[in-house]
């Protein structure tokens, strides 16, 4: 996209054309096609005639055209000429229930179906607008085996018929979880190196968040991105701890926005995972940090999501609590050798116990886990501070 104004509409109206048109053409391959020749469309037509009134609009009405003279160029197949006339007398518009066609194609894209991965890829794609080579940067895979992932899970959603639609209210309790989570690994992937996947998965949260506000965990997931995002301006490019960050560089708005969503869940009183890791998030923010309250929540947390990583983030809190030996004592005993975060934390409570050599191995086997650069200049550092 070369205009500004093509760009900020792709970014923002993407999912919902895609949607719009999945729905009325029952067909995810076609619909996409159809709404990239839009805006291609929209990339030649725009500097020249100016911004529509409604460019939403215009781009799933232009979309829906090009999808039906391509139905009629195949017209030799009876079924596509049926679905082309089904199509011109169906026009889709901007009056169309465009909220539950985004909340659909979440589900679809998140069917259980499909693996974990695929499920990130096809959100991605079709929800985010993100092409395959953004998609496969991100995850730190070859752009052929992220195409792949791609086509396979378009052919798998067609060849098992996966419906294009919003699981029942029976249906949703057990389904809800895998779309928070493949929102959430999308966060997580973009909040320390790729700005736009972070910014990405918030407006993925606003969107839930606004088609479920009665699901708390939806609200919960919104809220702890929120307030995690806020803390980038004082991290920069590198990694710097939250004792060091300078607070005055926080997004006070958006932390504002994060504790008024946590405030909402407690008066709900139906805690969940993401709604706990939220109040962690706001105690941190709202400073001094009240380290008895994050064991208090981290051990509410643990009954929730038993998993040696909460133990791990819990340990932490207790060594500022109780001191660096308590904490130590709950490290040791949590098998995460291949984890990088659980050697840095035994590195640094090492450290603070004097126990330099100790501390020295540590944040060598820390450094042999972790990829990222910043990580890497940050745990040398460490390492080396140590003498």
């Amino acid at each position: 996209m070369t205009h500004p104004d093509v760009a900020a509409v792709f970014r923002a109206e993407h999912g919902r054309a895609v949607a719009v048109l999945t729905r009325v053409l029952g067909d995810i391959d076609l619909a996409e096609d159809a709404v990239q020749d839009a805006f291609a469309t929209a990339v030649t037509r725009w500097p020249v005639d100016g911004l529509p009134p409604s460019p939403a609009g215009w781009i799933i009405t232009t979309a829906r055209n090009r999808a039906v003279d391509r139905l009629r160029r195949e017209s030799a197949r009876a079924g596509k000429h049926a679905q082309a006339a089904l199509l011109r007398g169906e026009p889709p518009t901007e009056e169309d229930p465009v909220s539950d066609d985004r909340l659909r194609m979440v589900f679809t894209c998140c069917h259980p179906a499909l693996a974990p991965a695929a499920q990130v890829a096809l959100t991605l794609r079709l929800l985010g607008g993100l092409t395959t080579p953004e998609i496969a940067e991100a995850f730190l895979v070859p752009e052929a085996t992220m195409a792949q992932r791609i086509v396979r899970a378009k052919a798998k959603i067609r060849d098992a018929r996966i419906p294009y639609r919003v699981p029942s209210e029976a249906e949703l309790p057990d389904r809800l979880p895998a779309v928070l989570a493949v929102v959430y690994l999308v966060f997580t992937r973009g909040h320390l190196r790729r700005q736009d996947l972070a910014a990405e998965a918030v407006r993925l949260g606003r969107l839930l968040a606004a088609l479920m506000p009665d699901e708390p965990e939806v609200v919960g997931l919104l809220a702890l991105m929120l307030l995690t995002e806020a803390r980038r301006p004082a991290r920069g490019d590198g990694t710097v701890l939250l004792a060091d960050q300078d607070r005055a560089r926080w997004d006070a708005a958006m932390i504002a926005e994060g504790h008024a969503l946590v405030r909402a869940c407690l008066r709900r009183g139906r805690p969940g995972p993401y709604q706990v890791q939220a109040a962690i998030n706001a105690v941190h923010t709202d400073p001094p940090t009240d380290w008895r309250q994050v064991v208090a929540l981290y051990d509410q947390l643990l009954d929730l999501a038993p998993t040696p990583v909460v133990a791990l983030n819990r340990a932490v809190a207790v060594a500022e609590v109780d001191g660096p030996a308590a904490g130590l004592a709950l490290v040791e005993n949590l098998a995460l050798d291949r984890y990088p975060h659980f050697h840095a934390v035994r590195a640094d409570l090492l450290r603070r116990l004097g126990r330099r050599a100790e501390a020295a191995d540590a944040y060598a086997a820390a450094l042999d886990r972790t990829e990222d650069p910043a990580d890497r200049d940050f745990l040398a550092r460490r390492r080396a501070e140590l003498g």
